[in-house]
């Protein structure tokens, strides 16, 4: 999957990360793999982790809730409540870690989300702009390996959407 654009930016002064990330799919797809949970099962973790979806309201005012579940069965569960969706184009979305019922983890950092999606040729571009309240929960994340994390997340996304290509 070399030559597809991949930026990883971290911006202190605005408390930010930007991510763009070109995938070699077409953009509807590309939407789909982000906003359906039979999909996101199949990438949204970085290897070993398997992802696992308890519900998903795709809608504005709606959220999913999910667990990135590790080979030996311990579960980490997050929830976004998803703002303000244009479909194929963009999403907002409030991102935060929470037990398996929902309930925020108020200890951890939570963050926007502003996903939006784009036709580069043949390929899509994804930009993700995740915002945080503070410059220290920005530095919690990096420093808990969202920099790694999301790469391997993304390169487990553009295999499933290699498959899911071939498939059409």
């Amino acid at each position: 999957m070399n030559n597809v654009q991949f930026d990883f930016l971290v911006n202190k002064e605005n408390n930010t990360m930007t991510i763009r990330r070109e995938f070699r799919a077409n953009r509807q797809l590309v939407w789909d793999a982000y906003t359906k949970s039979e999909l996101l099962n199949q990438w949204f973790a970085p290897k070993p982790l398997t992802t696992k979806t308890k519900s998903m309201d795709f809608r504005e005012g709606g959220h999913w809730l999910y667990a990135m579940v590790e080979p030996d069965g311990t579960e980490y569960w997050g929830r976004t409540d998803y703002l303000k969706i244009q479909p194929i184009d963009a999403y907002t979305a409030l991102d935060g870690f929470c037990d398996e019922d929902g309930n925020l983890n108020t200890e951890l950092p939570r963050a926007t989300w502003d996903v939006t999606f784009t036709d580069l040729g043949e390929n899509a571009l994804v930009q993700t702009v995740v915002t945080f309240n503070s410059l220290a929960d920005l530095e919690t994340v990096v420093q808990m390996g969202m920099q790694e994390g999301l790469t391997s997340t993304l390169e487990s996304l553009d295999e499933l959407l290699a498959t899911l290509t071939v498939a059409k």
